[in-house]
């Protein structure tokens, strides 16, 4: 067998801004969260103003959709308010918590649940979780319909192994509510000290109501483990980070040089990354200059991404795995390959997340996640909400989940022998 371990990237591809600020310097990342990072977080882990623009002509320019906004805001009410709260209210508040509250009203505005103003705290911990190493326990969040949502937990950590499921909804976090929670509350409120514990109280398919004690425990998540198993390939991609690239074409020249019949390339519970990670995947099986995804903002094409060369795995029959669990980078990926027409689809369809985020840090502290366009298939599918469904639909049930079978790999497998 031959495996390859690594760390945890993040939903993110890096670009660098061409006109510096006048002071601080502002990093700006662009978030897939297609990752998510959807609107997606790790759970456990934890995904400045004027003209964004990137060295390679992706220019963000003012959105024409809110020209009709003033170039600056009247606080002549919010400071009304403020003095009534400091005047009047009976508790001790920070001036700290005022401004973080402030920050995340006016974010909260634009309605968009990918769109989000996190803290220095929440800030802190998204950036530790791009390290790759962190205490928590090992699954992504999204919110749907008001409602904290896993997305997926990870293989081999506590969240998978306690039993949750991807479409888990989270209604309490340590017998609180977690209701009216946004994702990074419920994320602060989930992670903590290794050895502690948490307790989740989740309703499954809107009817059963389960609890799950689980301990938090030092994550590490593995990018991509791949093996040779009856002369087929099969490689694992629990996240899009930096050495995916590198991992993923150790594989496919591994599987080149064994003359594999076939490859399985499973994505499941796959919350996503980084974005060029997902399209140098892609580049495995699609010749060069093939259409991996298009960005169009305000229904406008501003980028459209090609695979790179170096389809060392193009002929070779492939089967991807998907399932709900399925988010970001990795509906990307699948996406790419369908619709080219170099592999087929088993399981079940994606979590469905196809728009793009900015990471902006502020020069005060603290990070604006943004939302900044929408992300197509080849096909010119914008999947958000939708998913992607498989060619061939497959359950995986919880007896398969308990007995530790996999009917969706097993059928893949039988796929490649007969073709």
């Amino acid at each position: 067998m031959y495996k390859s371990n690594n760390g945890y990237g993040g939903d993110v591809y890096k670009e660098i801004e061409t006109k510096p600020p006048k002071k601080k310097s502002s990093i700006y990342r662009t978030v897939v969260i297609t990752f998510s990072f959807a609107g997606i977080f790790l759970l456990g882990l934890y995904i400045g103003n004027g003209t964004i623009q990137f060295n390679d002509g992706f220019s963000l320019k003012k959105s024409q959709q809110n020209s009709q906004l003033p170039d600056d805001l009247n606080y002549a009410t919010v400071e009304q308010l403020y003095d009534a709260l400091k005047k009047s209210y009976d508790g001790e508040l920070s001036e700290e918590e005022i401004m973080d509250g402030i920050k995340a009203g006016l974010v909260g505005a634009a309605g968009d649940t990918y769109t989000e103003y996190l803290n220095n705290k929440e800030a802190k911990e998204f950036n530790e979780s791009l390290n790759g190493t962190f205490s928590g326990i090992g699954a992504e969040l999204s919110k749907e319909n008001e409602a904290i949502v896993v997305v997926s937990p990870i293989a081999g950590y506590p969240a998978e192994k306690a039993g949750l499921r991807p479409k888990d909804v989270i209604v309490k976090i340590n017998d609180e509510s977690a209701l009216e929670l946004s994702v990074a509350e419920a994320v602060t409120k989930i992670r903590g000290e290794e050895g502690t514990n948490v307790k989740l109280t989740v309703v499954r398919d809107r009817k059963q109501e389960l609890e799950f004690e689980i301990t938090r425990a030092k994550i590490t998540i593995p990018s991509v483990e791949y093996s040779i198993e009856d002369n087929i390939g099969y490689v694992k991609v629990s996240r899009y980070g930096d050495d995916t690239k590198e991992l993923t074409t150790k594989a496919a020249q591994e599987f080149k040089s064994k003359n594999v019949k076939g490859v399985i390339l499973d994505l499941r519970s796959n919350p996503g990354g980084l974005l060029d990670s997902a399209v140098d995947m892609s580049s495995l099986w699609l010749n060069k200059d093939s259409l991996v995804l298009e960005e169009k903002r305000g229904g406008e094409v501003v980028k459209s991404f090609k695979a790179r060369g170096g389809n060392i795995l193009s002929g070779i029959p492939t089967v991807v795995l998907i399932d709900e669990g399925s988010a970001s980078a990795s509906e990307i990926t699948a996406g790419a390959l369908k619709d080219n027409g170099v592999a087929v689809l088993y399981g079940k369809k994606t979590f469905g997340k196809g728009s793009v985020q900015q990471l902006s840090e502020l020069r005060g502290g603290g990070v604006l996640k943004v939302t900044i366009a929408r992300w197509y298939t080849p096909a010119g599918k914008n999947i958000d909400k939708e998913g992607i469904e498989p060619d061939k639909s497959i359950d995986r049930t919880e007896e398969d989940f308990v007995n530790k079978t996999d009917p969706q790999k097993d059928a893949a497998v039988e796929y490649l022998k007969n073709n």
